[in-house]
């Protein structure tokens, strides 16, 4: 198998942090980017760490050739603070990534999305979601893929109570979602990595990965973080 390089914005996330233990755990890829805002604990021989402005992401420069691009950008209004800021991470962040994968040559943009995402949504959160999929698709870059997970589930940095209190309640009632309610399982994040990756690795085109096929894409990967 040729040796990959992948780039992952968003490494310090629930997401981000156990896509990036899987990627610098597997053969496939051998070196690694991972721009960052803010020090990343992590160390690797395989693995790059630039402080960048992402206001600017769009204009950064990778010192090497880089096939796949991971994003897993995002925030939530609370901690954004209002929502322009959260717009200016889920949105602007997203599609200036994936301006800069159309820009290096990369071969496969996967990002996070969410459940519920649509251009046309009453919902300011679905909204933003749904316009950063609909702009960043229509960069026609080479392979794109969008997973749309429910409730993330896994531990944090940060706290956030509702959260919790979310997790909880799907906990509780998750197995009583049959049929058209599996989509509104919590998905574990470790899942979402592990799906990210096995789409990467997949022969065929993986689209959009609605939040019910998560987890099976993730095992058919045969690895979780």
């Amino acid at each position: 198998m040729l040796a990959r390089h992948a780039l992952i914005a968003g490494a310090h996330g629930l997401v981000g942090s156990r896509l990036l233990g899987l990627l610098l755990a597997h053969d496939a890829w051998t070196m690694l980017v991972a721009p960052v805002r803010r020090a990343l604990p992590v160390v690797h021989p395989k693995l790059s760490k630039p402080l960048v402005d992402f206001e600017q992401i769009d204009r950064f420069e990778p010192d090497i050739r880089i096939d796949d691009v991971f994003c897993c950008l995002g925030t939530t209004i609370a901690k954004a603070g209002s929502e322009a800021a959260f717009r200016r991470v889920d949105h602007d962040y997203v599609v200036s990534l994936a301006r800069l994968a159309s820009r290096i040559g990369a071969k496969h943009f996967v990002m996070v999305s969410a459940l519920g995402a649509s251009s046309g949504s009453r919902v300011f959160y679905n909204r933003v979601k749904g316009e950063a999929e609909t702009a960043v698709l229509a960069l026609g870059l080479p392979r794109t893929t969008i997973l749309r997970p429910s409730l993330l589930a896994g531990d944090r940095a940060e706290s956030r109570p509702a959260e919790r209190a979310g997790l909880l309640f799907a906990k509780l009632v998750g197995p009583l979602m049959l049929g058209s309610l599996r989509r509104y399982r919590a998905v574990d994040a470790g899942d979402v990595a592990a799906a990210m990756l096995a789409a990467t690795l997949a022969g065929t085109p993986v689209g959009t990965v609605e939040s019910e096929h998560i987890v099976e894409l993730a095992r058919g990967l045969g690895s979780r973080a």
